[in-house]
């Protein structure tokens, strides 16, 4: 059912608290204005990027090397799906009618449901790494919690073994999981906008097939939308895994407050500019999910001050190497998977 809750902090942080307080600092440094500039180049990047690369498709054609393209153009899908990301959280435009239309384009040109997302993702940033509250914890095919593995029927259960082992491969699946994902939703009527988030997907998927039919011969074309959205997905499944996989797992009534939540269940990747360009911000994951709204281009500034004040308040910071992030996330995989690993009661 879709979420009357904007991706934004609740107003459950009242003055006074630690994260008010916090709130204050990062205003007062005036990291939550708006980044024009910065938003209008990055924009023009992708979007060149975007048709430049199906540009290419159309000059090389009948080649084999139209694959080098396909792998180009998961990574730019990738920046695409970012940009929606910054848009919806209202970091581009402050008004929500921008925000949303911008979102709708940048949903449609990677073939994504634009109002299936948002509610999704809504609920994820309310209550992150909450095993019955965080949509992005349901076993639907892996298990997140050896609980979770104790009642895993069907393919969570005959996957959750060996999960770690299979968890990248399976991101190969992830772009076609984002467009099935999508079109069920359009069978919730309380999703708002459906009609219009219908029209714009199968417009995507329409135009999408009949340009790869149209520019490559069959066999080639298949090749090209395999590579492609594989490619897509392994992406996209490495952008996220990195942030809360392997974190705390709340549960029941867990609920700390607003500053703790998202703080202690999530978890900031090292690097430079390099990194915040690949992983669109995301890296600083414990910033984003305190202010959801501030422009991503500020959240490396922001870091130091959300740090040094959770060390004053002694909140656990966790930062890792972006290696060291998925090896904790695979450790967590294989440790949730324990109890099938234990036991062989039928499915």
């Amino acid at each position: 059912m879709a979420s009357s809750t904007t991706l934004h902090p609740p107003s459950s942080a009242m003055p006074g608290s630690d994260f008010a307080r916090l709130s204050r600092k990062i205003a007062d440094a005036g990291l939550m204005g708006r980044r024009p500039g910065y938003y209008a180049l990055r924009i023009t990047v992708v979007a060149a990027l975007y048709v430049g690369g199906w540009a290419a498709v159309a000059i090389i054609g009948d080649s084999w090397w139209t694959l080098t393209v396909a792998a180009f153009l998961a990574v730019v899908f990738g920046q695409v799906a970012l940009l929606a990301h910054d848009t919806a959280h209202r970091q581009v435009f402050r008004r929500r009618r921008a925000s949303e239309v911008s979102g709708r384009m940048a949903g449609a040109g990677i073939g994504m449901g634009y109002g299936w997302w948002q509610d999704k993702h809504t609920r994820h940033h309310a209550n992150p790494n909450h095993e019955d509250l965080d949509p992005d914890l349901d076993p639907d095919l892996l298990v997140w919690s050896q609980d979770q593995a104790r009642a895993a029927k069907g393919l969570p259960r005959l996957i959750g073994r060996w999960q770690a082992f299979v968890f990248f491969p399976l991101l190969t699946l992830e772009g076609f999981n984002l467009h099935v994902s999508s079109v069920k939703a359009l069978a919730n009527r309380s999703l708002k906008n459906r009609a219009l988030d219908g029209a714009l997907l199968f417009a995507h998927f329409a135009v999408y097939l009949t340009a790869v039919l149209w520019l490559l011969p069959p066999g080639m074309a298949i090749a090209f939308l395999v590579v492609h959205q594989c490619l897509f997905g392994v992406y996209l499944g490495s952008l996220f895994a990195p942030n809360h996989k392997g974190m705390p797992i709340l549960k029941g009534e867990d609920r700390p407050d607003f500053l703790r939540r998202q703080v202690l269940t999530s978890r900031n990747v090292r690097g430079g500019r390099l990194t915040d360009i690949a992983l669109g911000g995301l890296n600083h994951q414990i910033e984003h999910h305190l202010f959801p709204s501030m422009p991503s281009p500020n959240l490396r500034r922001a870091r130091t001050i959300v740090r040094r004040y959770c060390e004053d308040l002694g909140v656990d910071y966790v930062e890792t190497g972006l290696i060291a992030s998925y090896r904790l996330a695979l450790t967590s995989l294989h440790q949730a998977g324990a109890p099938l690993r234990r036991t062989r009661v039928p499915a």
